[in-house]
């Protein structure tokens, strides 16, 4: 049955991937997702598994003849965990998440990438797969070799905790670039709380796929192209986006490789 018919959300089965995979690329942008699978160095892309609800999938080779999947886990929290727990159903062993995310350290600029080894958790989905107090780690040996990948290619990179929150505005206490200018009470200075607490950066999926990681039994990192400098403004440097995005794909890439 469950070659036959594929999963709800994700639109691909298990038959589509032959010998499957043991590594996926998370990305919760498709285009990301696309980038990935077409425009990376040393990727070919064997097969377009599915663009079912914007969630597009691609079967890859490496350069080494290593199989590899990249999907796209949409934004935040409950979209990645129905993605996530799809892929697990099938096989998948091994979840890198590469997102973008906000620093809230005046040492963390946009360019460089951050590993998160660990994530404070506030997230609803999260409470549904494990209690608020169970750990949000990543798998120690895919953290070393993020790092490492980035060592290796004299990518700038920051390793250790993020802040995995639900809300993109609010959430992130942004009031000049929101709809919404007013905050809850629980809400206003949390970024300076957070920064006090050695949190490097902000985003929204990682602490709910550690904690997956840690229940399901598979293993899972993270690494986030920084997009936004939140010391300094609430916006994105769409200037240096691409560039960014592309470093964090880089590093991923170089981790899968040495972790085959």
């Amino acid at each position: 049955m469950p070659d036959r018919w594929p999963p709800y959300h994700i639109g691909f089965s298990a038959a589509d991937l032959g010998t499957p995979p043991t590594t996926v690329l998370l990305c919760g942008d498709p285009e990301r997702t696309r980038q990935v699978a077409m425009a990376s160095e040393g990727v070919v892309c064997r097969k377009t598994l599915s663009e079912n609800r914007g969630l597009n999938s691609y079967l890859l080779s490496l350069d080494n003849g290593q199989p590899l999947l990249a999907a796209t886990s949409g934004m935040g929290a409950p979209s990645l965990s129905i993605v996530v727990n799809e892929l697990f159903a099938l096989g998948i062993r091994r979840m890198i998440r590469v997102g973008t995310c906000g620093s809230i350290q005046d040492n963390v600029k946009v360019g460089s990438v951050v590993i998160s080894h660990a994530a404070l958790c506030r997230q609803g989905a999260a409470n549904d797969i494990a209690p608020p107090e169970y750990p949000a780690a990543a798998d120690p040996f895919v953290t070393v070799a993020l790092a490492e990948a980035a060592s290796s290619l004299h990518i700038k990179y920051h390793l250790g905790l993020t802040a995995s929150v639900d809300t993109f505005y609010e959430g992130q206490e942004r009031t000049r670039t929101s709809a919404n200018p007013h905050l809850l009470r629980r809400l206003q200075g949390v970024t300076e709380e957070y920064r006090r607490l050695n949190i490097l950066n902000y985003e929204m999926e990682a602490g709910t796929l550690f904690k997956m990681a840690g229940v399901y039994g598979f293993c899972a990192g993270c690494v986030c192209a920084v997009v936004a400098e939140r010391t300094a403004c609430e916006s994105i440097d769409q200037s240096r986006k691409e560039s960014a995005q592309n470093n964090a794909i880089r590093v991923a890439l170089a981790a899968v490789r040495t972790l085959a």
